[in-house]
């Protein structure tokens, strides 16, 4: 099964073989094996490519499911011997200020360093649907007051409001704060229509009962502070998250959006390196 699930990975049976440090003979060997056992054909190999059938399809989800039991398993087991191993999945936001994230990865690292870790940046309604189905174990999201992560376990990290971000050069630069209503005729870099970090601002002009041009629609905060550096159009990031942005003015908001940044784990009993992480940051894993 890993072995099917890295050639689906790459496309590529040479690559899958080297990615699980064998011979491609003996990896296609087992694969053509699996295959008999099926009663039914994983991939179609041409000489340009490799792709899954339709049974493989089928397959490859089970398979990724079966791994990780017998990799959490594993996992389980070293744990009762007092070691902590596996693989930690974290997911946040680009724009998460409520955890030092760094750090708090280095403390852990530095505890249990036969730990795996892998972090994805997404937007938060994404991560709070990995996090639902156990592709993540943990995940940091922003979301506007009342909106509340559904089918996780949730801890409030932290409240803050946005401010704008404009160019050094650019008119506002200079003032202290503005409304929203004088925003209307900016042109905006904003994240894309539908998240949540998009949410925010679209239900302050919303709010104050005028529409605005939103010309660049970007998924990561940095990518938007480099289009903001130039001149493309200003933005709307959290008060909290700017601090990182030290070359583009900051303006305060009179009528500014609030946002809070939540932290999200599985109903499920986590694995012995997410109970390990929480622990890290202070939670015992309780609802």
């Amino acid at each position: 099964m890993r072995y099917v699930v890295a050639v689906a990975e790459t496309s590529n049976f040479t690559r899958a073989a080297e990615k699980c440090l064998v011979v491609q003979s003996a990896l296609s060997h087992q694969i053509a094996r699996l295959e008999r056992e099926l009663g039914a054909r994983l991939f179609d190999r041409t000489s340009r490519r490799v792709r899954l059938t339709a049974a493989g399809e089928a397959f490859l989800p089970a398979a990724r499911q079966a791994l990780d039991a017998a990799e959490r398993a594993r996992a389980e087991v070293a744990a009762a011997a007092g070691e902590i191993r596996g693989r930690l999945a974290i997911g946040a936001i680009s724009t998460v200020a409520a955890v030092d994230l760094p750090s708090v990865l280095k403390e852990f690292h530095l505890r249990h360093r036969e730990v795996r870790i892998s972090l994805r940046t997404s937007p938060s309604e994404e991560l709070t649907e990995r996090v639902r189905q156990g592709a993540l174990d943990v995940g940091f999201l922003g979301l506007p007051p009342g909106v509340r992560p559904q089918g996780v376990r949730c801890r409030e990290l932290a409240r803050g409001e946005l401010v704008v971000v404009v160019a050094p050069d650019h008119p506002l630069a200079d003032h202290e704060h503005v409304n929203v209503r004088r925003l209307a005729e900016e042109t905006f870099v904003d994240f894309p229509a539908g998240t949540a970090g998009r949410a925010h601002s679209d239900a302050a002009f919303a709010a104050a009962g005028v529409r605005r041009e939103v010309a660049f629609e970007v998924t990561a905060a940095h990518l938007m502070a480099r289009l903001i550096r130039q001149g493309l159009g200003i933005g709307m990031l959290p008060a909290a998250f700017v601090p990182e942005l030290a070359d583009l003015p900051v303006v305060r908001l009179r009528d500014a959006p609030a946002r809070i940044e939540h932290l999200i784990w599985s109903r499920h009993q986590p694995s012995p390196a997410a109970a390990a992480f929480l622990a890290v940051l202070g939670i015992g894993g309780e609802g």
